[in-house]
């Protein structure tokens, strides 16, 4: 996640990959949920697999994530942001 650059996304799926567990995108968000507070982590840049953020719609979660996202310079419409334009970036 720390190599995720401002402005893009990778899907849970896609970081259980690099991580060399693929299929197990489930995980990836379960380890997100146990970050502690105030971590330096770009957890914000995980979305799900149809680009949206994972939190109930109008939760704090997700309202924090969308801030943090915007602020990027992702657009977010009708609860969903490109993966064609934000999730472009291919980690080496």
């Amino acid at each position: 996640m720390a190599a995720i650059p401002l402005g893009k996304v990778l899907t849970y799926g896609q970081v259980a990959k690099l991580c060399g567990f693929p299929n197990h995108a489930r995980y990836v968000g379960t380890t997100l949920k146990c970050l502690p507070k105030g971590t330096t982590l770009p957890w914000h840049r995980v979305v799900n697999a149809k680009g949206e953020i994972s939190f109930p719609r109008g939760s704090e979660g997700y309202h924090r994530q969308l801030s943090l996202l915007e602020k990027e310079g992702i657009a977010i419409k009708n609860d969903k942001l490109s993966l064609a334009i934000y999730g472009s970036y291919s980690p080496s």
